[in-house]
């Protein structure tokens, strides 16, 4: 189809789809006689409105060609026939085909005029009351509200999905006060770039000076920092050099502004380390709860149970094991403190610890919740400790706060959850917001084991949260380092702990489970790849390629993951006859394809297959298997959660034949591939080498350059976090 962008114009006849919650349409437009489909944002359109809509087309595989809108301007119904057409459509809620006949009887052309500015008049009709006459105009003034908002929109080249959000979030008066600040769109909840927003701002009178300005500027970059780069803070005067630079403005004037946000409370200051740290309230109120409640849980001692000596050899003797000096420890732990922390790398056991843990738990009465930062690692810690695991956001619940509009938590301090101890495992993935959240929702006698491994790479959200908790030392905390026997003889596990102490691994044996193929080119990386999981593992291993994940450091680049995606499709997931495909942006999702869901979407329904069982939620790093797709919906398979994707809410999926190694932190997969050729200095690091070598379960290639793997082994580069946990976590002792 046609790349060019195209302007078409007309009335709309039908509405196909609509999705409410962002304004998502699909709709029929009637033009010199003939009917085209347009799909795209278009909140609040309704029959016999006469759109002008820029667009390019697209070709649906079962609907044929559509017109994707990029830019919508509306016109209100003009003329008698398009007056009553679009009343008589359903569109203004208490209005039917009798009464709009009726109102534009009474008041011709100037009918709309009446319902928006003068609906006492309505009552001239027969059967409007007073208060149903105050009803219509609400409902129709609500629309226009919605029609001059995307105007103001469309007039500044800003989304139509921010329409529905904005209405939302302030109601009627969204556009004014957009108007007013047009930097609340920066951030999570509108994610609008902030130079379309300064932009915006400058043209509706903002001076380059003024206040409202460079105090927006301050705060979108502590934000960018919190989620881009981990900092839960950042120091005063990195924060006025960056807003400097971002905003190009002398220091000077960012010094008073930041004074202002500070004596206004909408930011807080204080010493850290040396520094003077800024941080939002949110994150700081987070880490200053997580410093006090920790340090009250690693400072108090529980009573151990009586013949905790004989507990402990009985769940020995029934898990048939003798733990060893540090294993044994970790229990013994467990049993006396309401808070600990249990490390190590591959092969040393954190497994037997945990499982032990639990069953000594169990002897002692108390209801233990198991869980981890992603649904793979979930899964994985059930199905190791024998009972059910979930994610942490699962277990906390979520629910709709009507007073913010937002999703958050239903477990907290004021409904805790029923837990006597909760595990967690792989911590490092965990950020400081969602341990604050984990430790309001505990009970006060309630225990704590945290598991992970801090040489794995740190949480995508702000803060270094596990590091900072074993660095402190306020919390007992058991590292096992023997590495055991049977574990030994795996040259993942050897390989993973050369890595670690910056020895570069074995790559001449190519035996066992851990193997070298030498390729210095991206088009051989990338066909080796595809061979091997297309032909040589499954045929000569067993392996089929559903159990093969690939890995690469970087998503660009020749051998990054969009590159191997594309790949990999081709080869494992062809074009094929009656194979359903729904084209989005670059991609082409295809029935049978690997997805990942990449953001936490809370709000998501999931059904269980084959059974009754549904709930609410998908969470970033969720790897699933596209099961249909029939018409406007794309049904995927999350290990047996059946969740159904609109035509709005691909931008959540991507392909998931390769990831990156940051995405499959926390999960663990039978065989991993990793491409090892090129990528960003600030990628190539040691730390990423290790997770990924620690993902295998059965086997590992890596597939490049033996001097690019010498060099990510050599750069141990781990860039710097500010955080203020340490720190306040070293003051509680």
């Amino acid at each position: 189809m046609s790349e060019e962008q195209q302007l078409v114009e007309g009335t709309v006849s039908s509405l196909i789809y609509r999705n409410e919650e962002n304004g998502y349409t699909i709709l029929r437009l009637e033009m010199r006689g003939e009917e085209i489909t347009v799909v795209g944002a278009m909140p609040g359109v309704a029959p016999g409105e006469y759109l002008s809509v820029r667009g390019r087309w697209t070709r649906h595989p079962t609907y044929g060609p559509q017109l994707k809108a990029e830019v919508v301007e509306r016109r209100l119904p003009q003329g008698l026939k398009e007056i009553y057409h679009y009343l008589a459509s359903g569109a203004v809620k208490g209005v039917g085909k009798s009464t709009a006949r009726q109102i534009v009887e009474t008041f011709g052309e100037e009918a709309l005029t009446v319902l928006e500015t003068d609906p006492d008049q309505l009552t001239r009709i027969r059967g409007i009351s007073p208060r149903r006459a105050r009803q219509i105009s609400d409902v129709f003034r609500q629309q226009m509200g919605m029609r001059r908002l995307m105007e103001f929109l469309t007039e500044h080249q800003l989304p139509l999905e921010l329409a529905v959000q904005l209405r939302r979030a302030y109601g009627d008066v969204a556009l004014e006060v957009v108007q007013s600040d047009p930097y609340l769109l920066v951030g999570e909840e509108f994610q609008v770039e902030f130079s379309r927003a300064d932009e915006l701002a400058l043209s509706l009178g903002v001076g380059a000076e003024d206040p409202l300005r460079l105090e927006a500027g301050l705060r979108f970059e502590l934000a960018h920092n919190n989620w881009n780069n981990g900092h839960t803070f950042l120091p005063r005067r990195k924060l006025v050099e960056a807003t400097g630079l971002l905003l190009d403005m002398p220091g000077e004037a960012l010094e008073e502004c930041l004074d202002a946000l500070v004596s206004r409370g909408e930011v807080e200051e204080e010493p850290v380390a040396g520094e003077e740290a800024v941080y939002l309230p949110a994150l700081y109120e987070a880490e200053s709860f997580i410093a006090r409640r920790v340090g009250e849980m690693g400072r108090r001692e529980l009573l151990a149970p009586e013949g905790l000596e004989e507990l402990i050899r009985r769940i020995q003797r029934e898990q048939r094991i003798t733990y060893a000096p540090q294993q044994r420890r970790a229990v013994e732990l467990a049993a006396g403190c309401q808070m600990m922390l249990l490390t190590g790398g591959p092969g040393t056991g954190k497994t037997t610890c945990l499982r032990g843990v639990l069953a000594l738990f169990e002897r002692m009465g108390l209801e233990t919740a198991l869980a981890a930062p992603t649904g793979r690692a979930a899964k994985r810690l059930g199905e190791l400790c024998g009972t059910e695991a979930c994610t942490i956001h699962r277990l906390l619940e979520t629910g709709f706060d009507p007073h913010t509009g937002k999703l958050v938590f239903t477990r907290n301090s004021y409904d805790p959850l029923k837990a006597d101890a909760v595990i967690v495992d792989e911590t490092s993935m965990v950020d400081v917001p969602l341990m604050a959240a984990l430790l309001d929702a505990m009970r006060d006698d309630c225990r704590l084991v945290l598991v992970g491994d801090p040489d794995q790479l740190p949480s995508v959200g702000p803060g270094n949260l596990f590091a900072d908790l074993i660095r402190s030392e306020i919390v007992p905390t058991v590292r096992l380092t023997e590495i055991f026997r049977q574990a030994a003889q795996s040259a993942i596990v050897r390989n993973a702990h050369r890595i670690d102490q910056g020895e570069l691994p074995d790559l001449r044996r190519n035996e066992g489970d851990f193997f070298f193929l030498s390729r210095r080119d991206g088009q051989s990386v990338v066909d080796t790849v595809v061979d091997l999981c297309r032909r040589r593992l499954p045929e000569r291993m067993g392996i089929p390629a559903d159990q093969i994940q690939v890995l690469s450091p970087t998503r660009r680049r020749g051998t990054g993951t969009r590159a191997l995606n594309q790949a990999l499709q081709q080869a494992l997931n062809p074009p094929r006859e009656g194979r359903g495909e729904r084209r989005f942006g670059d991609w082409v999702f295809r029935a049978g394809d690997r997805v990942m869901q990449v953001r936490n979407n809370y709000d998501i329904l999931w059904r269980e297959e084959g059974g009754t069982d549904s709930g609410m939620g998908m969470f970033n790093g969720d790897i699933g298997v596209i099961r249909s797709i029939e018409g406007e919906v794309i049904t995927v398979d999350f290990d047996g959660k059946i969740v159904e994707y609109s035509p709005d809410m691909l931008g959540e999926l991507e392909p998931a034949f390769a990831v990156t190694v940051h995405k499959a932190q926390g999960s663990e997969y039978r065989a991993v591939i990793l491409a090892a050729l090129d990528g960003a200095p600030m990628l190539m690091t040691r730390g990423v080498l290790y997770t990924a070598v620690t993902r295998a379960r059965e086997l590992f290639i890596v597939v490049g350059d033996q001097e690019v793997v010498a060099r990510m082994v050599a750069n141990n580069r781990q860039t710097r976090r500010y955080s203020g946990l340490r720190a306040r976590l070293v003051e509680e002792r």
